[in-house]
């Protein structure tokens, strides 16, 4: 089965943060406190996954205030963080939904993202992921985490779903004024 075959039958879009959202840095002030830094194309590309009804999900096993104050701000409601194995709370979040492994992509970069990546329907990676990793990828992004990985991803989805031209389509036209779609700023 082709990559493309894999994604059009994906209901769940799950990631991990630091080195997929984020370029996996992490940035100390003096009193300890750490920033990271997110790329806005990929919070477009979070919100209009979730516009074409594809549920976004977030299990990270670091716990920062800055990740979970941006997943917030995203509206993603599956967010998980300082869990280190993933699988058992990915298993509870299928459950919830009413998903199969089938149906749900991953995109992970580094080793702890392997076990995972092995069961569901459609593994993605960041360019800048670990070998095995990528190794184990179904498909791989061109872009680094952190640098429009998420939204290259995302788009790829959104194309497999058949979904991506209607939706651009519908947001080249926004605020023109003969578009009732456009006065409601929605797409």
């Amino acid at each position: 089965m082709t990559s493309e075959e894999r994604a059009a039958k994906i209901e769940l879009f799950v990631l991990d943060v630091d080195g997929v959202f984020t370029d996996g840095g992490l940035y100390y002030d003096a009193k300890g406190n750490v920033a990271k830094r997110f790329d806005v194309q990929d919070g477009l590309g979070v919100k209009l996954a979730q516009a074409a009804g594809l549920e976004i999900a977030v299990i990270t096993g670091l716990d920062h205030t800055c990740v979970r104050l941006r997943m917030t701000e995203l509206g993603v409601r599956e967010f998980h963080s300082g869990i280190l194995r993933k699988w058992p709370l990915l298993e509870e979040i299928m459950a919830r939904r009413g998903v199969g492994p089938e149906a749900v992509a991953y995109m992970g970069d580094d080793w702890v993202d392997a076990s995972i990546m092995r069961r569901v329907g459609l593994a993605l990676a960041p360019a800048n992921a670990q070998p095995e990793v990528l190794e184990t990828a179904h498909w791989t992004a061109t872009r680094s985490g952190g640098n429009g990985a998420v939204r290259e991803a995302i788009r790829f989805l959104l194309q497999s779903r058949g979904v991506l031209d209607e939706m651009w389509s519908c947001w080249s036209r926004l605020g023109a004024e003969s578009d009732t779609e456009s006065e409601k700023g929605t797409c």
